[in-house]
């Protein structure tokens, strides 16, 4: 305790030596004004005006001296001497203006006092010690001296008290004082801190966080609302420039809090996102903060759900349709090794056995999503990635097939599960090839990587140069067991999708082309929380 009060003093030890030295060149002036008799007369009565010039003017060049060279003092043994000179030259001057009557031992209580500020401890009680000892003694010896001075013992007992009360009553103040200092500078240290770690939290949340003034001007907020919105959100601009989507969905709030908003998309190929407002203060016309969420991530939530919802479906599609399925396309298989069958009914039997392979072939790839592992996304340089891609690719098809690439810059990072990744756009690139001509001729698919200008979002496009998908299948292509042809499952796209949503992603057909069919994928920030 004693250490952390000694610290707190010698941060406060400068200014309190710049008052006293102030104080005491000061006094020192008003003493050597009395050295005048013409001043002095009907104020002060001395015994000896001769030692009490001298000792005034030797005060008040000392305490220049001091004020000038030592008010930088920092070590106790400084403060000690300064205090205990300081009482014997006033001692001195106590004495020649004529001892206790002339009032002068009141001056005794300031050096007292200052230095048991700028001292601690039983140290600090050594200067009324002194003090007392000084005015007792001059006491004493101006009652031999002057035996008609009329001084008295009664006061002088009484003043040296006071000393030692002084002294003891400032050390409690002072310690208080300081003790409360320090508490309330620990207390700051630990609000800042507070308020630097909220800072650093509210930065790091994946929830947008934007805070607007009562006339939509935009007051702060966090990166995630940044990443969100796209562009540059700078303070002080308005919310209808950043995002009128969701300055639009601000004003209905402010209409009627009561009904929720629908999610919107903040610019085009941004992510959907949903959101919240919240006042801050009691007043209507205060500042608003809104919340920013993305749909993606509740949509992963939904699709985990979906999945364990599925998985007990398909087990139960495996044990009460497989059997009788298996026995169906047995009984056609055996059917279609009989004699007796006429040409009609063999064809018949190969329809069955054609259908049951194909019912087989969705309940297969159902039973196959049901049993798909979690995704384990992990930092993917798509760049290279592609680039290995094209690889494998060529490798495996023949030269009548080909895939051109346009990567925009190495470097482009995401986080994704990269066998998941190689699963999705192998689909895309065999539905590409599928809808760019026949097999055996020659076909050419376009791969396209770059970072969106606005989100900086790396975004992956597969182009195909086939009729492309009409406007009315558009909204359905995605959907399980859709499809338009004959040999297909409907899952081939919607699986893609699942998969891309398990990690975040955005899967989306732009139909809008001069020619056939782009589907694109939006991965997600590097930087998000897995």
């Amino acid at each position: 305790m004693h250490t952390v009060i000694a610290e707190r003093v010698d941060s406060q030890r400068p200014r309190i030596l710049r008052l006293y030295n102030l104080y005491r060149v000061i006094l020192g002036f008003g003493l050597t004004l009395l050295t005048s008799a013409a001043l002095r007369e009907g104020v002060l009565s001395v015994s000896d005006a001769n030692v009490y010039a001298k000792a005034s003017w030797i005060y008040l060049f000392i305490n220049v001296l001091i004020a000038l060279s030592l008010h930088r003092g920092r070590r106790d043994l400084h403060m000690f001497v300064l205090a205990v000179l300081d009482i014997g030259l006033l001692g001195v001057i106590f004495y020649a203006a004529g001892g206790i009557g002339s009032g002068f031992g009141n001056l005794l209580i300031i050096p007292v006092a200052i230095g048991n500020v700028l001292l601690h401890g039983r140290i600090g009680l050594l200067l009324p010690a002194l003090a007392s000892l000084v005015l007792i003694y001059l006491t004493f010896f101006l009652s031999l001296t002057h035996p008609y001075s009329g001084q008295s013992y009664l006061q002088a007992g009484v003043l040296g008290a006071i000393y030692f009360a002084v002294a003891m009553f400032v050390q409690r103040v002072s310690r208080r004082l300081y003790l409360s200092e320090v508490l309330a500078r620990e207390q700051a240290a630990s609000l800042a801190s507070m308020e630097q770690l909220n800072q650093l939290i509210i930065q790091r949340m994946r929830t947008g966080i934007l805070v607007v003034a009562d006339d939509h001007r935009i007051v702060t907020r966090n990166e995630a609302c940044t990443q969100m919105l796209g562009g540059e959100l700078s303070s002080g601009a308005k919310l209808e420039h950043a995002s009128p989507e969701l300055e639009q969905r601000l004003r209905q709030w402010q209409r009627n809090p009561s009904v929720r908003g629908t999610a919107f998309h903040s610019h085009s190929g941004g992510t959907e996102l949903m959101a919240n407002f919240k006042p801050l203060g009691e007043t209507s016309k205060g500042s608003i903060l809104i919340f920013l969420d993305d749909n993606t991530q509740v949509a992963q939530q939904a699709q985990q759900l979906k999945l364990a919802s599925l998985g007990r479906l398909t087990a139960s599609i495996a044990h009460e349709i497989r059997n009788p399925l298996g026995a169906i396309s047995h009984a056609a298989q055996l059917l279609n090794e009989s004699d007796l069958l006429s040409r009609q009914d063999l064809r018949l039997t190969e329809i069955i056995q054609q259908h049951s392979q194909r019912m087989n072939r969705v309940i297969e790839t159902v039973l196959e999503l049901s049993r798909r592992r979690p995704s384990e996304p992990q930092l993917v340089d798509l760049a290279l990635w592609t680039s290995g891609f094209l690889q494998d690719f060529r490798a495996a098809h023949p030269l009548t097939d080909s895939i051109d690439c346009e990567i925009e810059k190495e470097g482009i990072l995401t986080r994704i599960d990269p066998n998941q990744l190689t699963q999705v756009v192998s689909n895309l690139c065999q539905n590409a090839l599928r809808y760019s001509g026949e097999p055996g001729s020659e076909r050419t698919i376009y791969l396209r990587l770059y970072l969106h200008p606005d989100t900086q979002l790396p975004i992956l496009e597969i182009i195909d140069r086939g009729p492309g998908v009409p406007s009315e299948h558009v909204g359905h292509i995605f959907e399980p067991f859709y499809t338009t042809e004959n040999s297909g499952t409907g899952l081939g796209l919607y699986i893609s999708r699942e998969l891309c949503e398990s990690n975040q992603a955005r899967l989306e057909c732009d139909s809008a082309q001069p020619r056939g069919c782009c589907m694109r994928i939006t991965f997600a920030h590097p930087k998000r929380l897995v």
